[in-house]
């Protein structure tokens, strides 16, 4: 068994509210959820309108397929998000396997 944990902060520079911002927010984690089969929630500067921190968390069977399911996520966001600009990405797969 493998966790996966994925924090990444965007830039909503079209964002003029935190009505809007959460809008955004709302609306790419249910595609994340939908699409990945993950967990999804806002983890961070919640007030501010104009930047958002997402964090995902997987559970799967290989660090492999950790570390891809991952890096597929931020290739999603970043290829289907045009409004959002991805500013930071961290990621950390915790496994009790051998990296098969």
């Amino acid at each position: 068994m493998n966790a996966g944990i994925l924090r990444f902060t965007l830039r909503l520079p079209d964002s003029g509210s935190l009505k809007d911002k959460r809008q955004v927010v709302r609306s790419l984690s249910q595609r994340i959820r939908n699409k990945f089969q993950v967990s999804v929630a806002e983890v961070g500067d919640n007030d501010l309108w104009q930047i958002a921190t997402i964090g995902v968390a997987c559970v799967t069977n290989t660090h492999r397929h950790c570390e891809e399911m991952l890096d597929e996520i931020v290739s999603f966001v970043r290829e289907s998000r045009l409004d959002a600009e991805v500013v930071d990405v961290e990621s950390d797969v915790i496994g009790m396997d051998d990296r098969e």
